[in-house]
């Protein structure tokens, strides 16, 4: 691309503040060379994830702790089109449209756990929130043909996460007709039931919020349980299976606070898959018992390796899966406002920010 030394943009950076408010708008940041390894994409669309969040804050005591790295592009998860690729890049060419991979510079089949995320975009790499951006050409996948750059922006994380959890383990893979239980409304839940109903599974979703039931109906889900009026949803929701057995498989994003009630909403041989803290800490004991009870598997995981990103994209455009956005999608200048909008919880699904107008 004749030039990028002088071409000029916005995106947001870390700063020696951390928080949301610490998050810095820079209007005139200019493109780097880049290396043979490497690739420059013109970035159309970011989405945020609970990991945006929790990078931004400096991490959790305890986990994944960091202080602060002024100048390092935020964001994990984006979509854009090839402007330039390095001497040694094979599989990409100027004009493709792709998505990013959250960990680089890995085999493609390479596990993903939690402290490889020190490394992943956003976090240890320059990430996803410029209007372009150069990566490692190995944190990159070929787009789906069939979404929106807004669309595919929601795929790399949350999206990856559901898509491991329910078609990740061998063996244990959705099936027509079995039964999914989904946690709230974010990012990875939406996905997972939208995954499931792509699959011809049925779903029951938890939420809170009264005003996010039809969204869900709309979305396919068969039943939903306010857990705020039901705390111990566990059993209830079990009730809603053929015969009262349980769930073939949960997704359990409340870490702590929920995987109680997902053992017992799973059924015998069943697969609890755990990937979330939304919970917060809590006070709150999963009984081994419980788990030696149900003969059930429960798994931890984190996003998903390069290959089953690969395989995501392919699964979105054969079933022609349109994955949900939020009703408020947010400009470059208004990233900010759209952290907030995660933080609080007011979204539904996937908090879009489009990088270029």
């Amino acid at each position: 691309m004749a030039g990028t030394e002088t071409h000029r943009f916005k995106q947001w950076q870390l700063s020696t503040t951390l928080g949301i408010d610490g998050l810095n708008l820079v209007e005139n940041a200019s493109i780097p060379q880049f290396g043979d390894e490497e690739v420059l994409v013109e970035m159309h669309a970011a989405s945020l994830n609970f990991l945006d969040l929790f990078v931004a804050k400096g991490g959790q005591p305890g986990m994944l702790e960091q202080q602060p790295n002024p100048g390092l592009v935020t964001g994990c998860d984006g979509s854009g089109i090839i402007k330039a690729v390095g001497t040694a890049v094979k599989n990409f060419a100027p004009g493709d449209r792709v998505v990013t991979h959250l960990i680089g510079r890995i085999p493609g089949d390479a596990k993903i756990d939690f402290n490889s995320l020190r490394s992943s975009l956003g976090m240890g790499t320059n990430g996803t929130l410029t209007q372009y951006g150069t990566f490692h050409h190995s944190n990159l996948v070929h787009a789906p043909r069939s979404l929106s750059f807004e669309q595919a922006a929601t795929l790399p994380c949350s999206g990856l996460t559901a898509y491991n959890a329910l078609l990740g383990l061998g063996g244990r893979q959705i099936q027509k007709d079995q039964w999914v239980l989904v946690q709230g409304t974010g990012g990875v839940s939406v996905a997972a039931l939208q995954i499931a109903v792509a699959v011809g599974a049925h779903v029951v979703a938890t939420t809170s919020s009264a005003k996010k039931v039809v969204k869900l109906e709309e979305l396919g889900v068969k039943h939903v349980l306010n857990y705020r009026d039901t705390p111990e949803w566990g059993v209830p929701a079990r009730a809603f299976t053929p015969g009262k057995v349980g769930f073939d498989h949960v997704v359990d994003i409340g870490g702590d606070a929920t995987l109680r009630e997902s053992v017992k909403a799973v059924k015998t041989d069943g697969v609890v898959s755990t990937i979330g803290l939304l919970g917060g800490p809590s006070d709150q004991q999963v009984p081994m018992m419980a788990v030696f009870h149900n003969a059930c598997i429960v798994r931890g995981l984190v996003a998903g390796t390069r290959q089953q990103m690969r395989d995501f994209v392919a699964f979105v455009d054969e079933k022609r899966m349109k994955p949900a956005l939020d009703d408020m999608v947010f400009g470059i200048e208004d990233a900010r406002k759209a952290y907030w909008r995660q933080e609080r919880q007011q979204h539904f699904s996937k908090v879009v920010i489009k990088l270029h107008s």
